[in-house]
């Protein structure tokens, strides 16, 4: 599904250039469960980003379906967004004056909400275990609960794709493990694409496809340490 060959990306620092990816290359099958690790400043959240076509690399290309995302028109690349991919932040970006079902449809709400697609809306947070929640507001639910909102807005287009940055950043252990219950239950349910980026790797087992990224490029796939092996 996903072919990224390649591929530099460079930003402007003051008066010097950083190379946050040094022609990395990587392929990601459709319907897997990937994690992107690497320390801090490796470009994990880069790749992220041009998967998602939020940003442009500065050369070579990124395939996904057999389309180039670097060559697509302004329209094109808002189409994809829009309609293939889903995104999950680390912060929640949740609407505080909306209830979890208006917050899931925002990705509905400039071109009007369908009855089928509000009770999709219910369908998902109900899935996310948040059917006792569906009339809340975000200042009213924990930040598990808000991160399951923002879950269930991500899936609520059916995406080809699924991007998770760091998506139990902001949570305890405990909340961080049912987080990534649900994302696997729901990625399996519905054969998602889906690619996370994480720094802890307790939460990756040997099923999962693993892309190790430092210093902008790639230094191994498929690679799997069990906790043992990370302590």
């Amino acid at each position: 599904m996903i072919a990224v060959e390649n591929v530099r990306k460079t930003f402007r620092s003051g008066s010097h250039d950083v190379e946050a990816l040094r022609g990395l290359s990587c392929k990601i099958d459709r319907g897997r469960l990937a994690f992107i690790v690497g320390p801090s400043g490796s470009g994990k959240s880069t790749l992220l980003y041009l998967l998602g076509a939020l940003d442009l690399p500065s050369s070579g290309s990124i395939l996904v379906d057999g389309h180039d995302l670097t060559k697509l028109s302004e329209t094109d690349t808002n189409t994809y967004r829009r309609d293939h991919v889903g995104f999950i932040f680390q912060s929640f970006n949740l609407i505080g004056n909306l209830t979890c079902v208006e917050n899931v449809l925002i990705p509905f709400l400039p071109r009007g909400v369908t009855a089928a697609q509000k009770a999709r809306a219910v369908e998902l947070l109900t899935d996310v275990g948040l059917k006792h929640r569906l009339d809340h507001r975000p200042r009213q639910l924990s930040g598990g609960e808000q991160q399951r909102v923002a879950i269930a807005r991500a899936l609520v287009k059916d995406p080809k794709l699924l991007l998770a940055d760091e998506p139990t950043g902001e949570l305890d252990s405990k909340t961080g493990d049912e987080i990534y219950k649900i994302l696997r239950h729901l990625q399996a349910q519905r054969q998602t694409t889906l690619v996370i980026v994480t720094h802890d790797r307790r939460f990756i087992t040997s099923n999962d496809q693993v892309i190790e990224i430092q210093d902008g490029q790639l230094v191994g796939e498929d690679l799997y340490q069990t906790r043992a092996d990370l302590r």
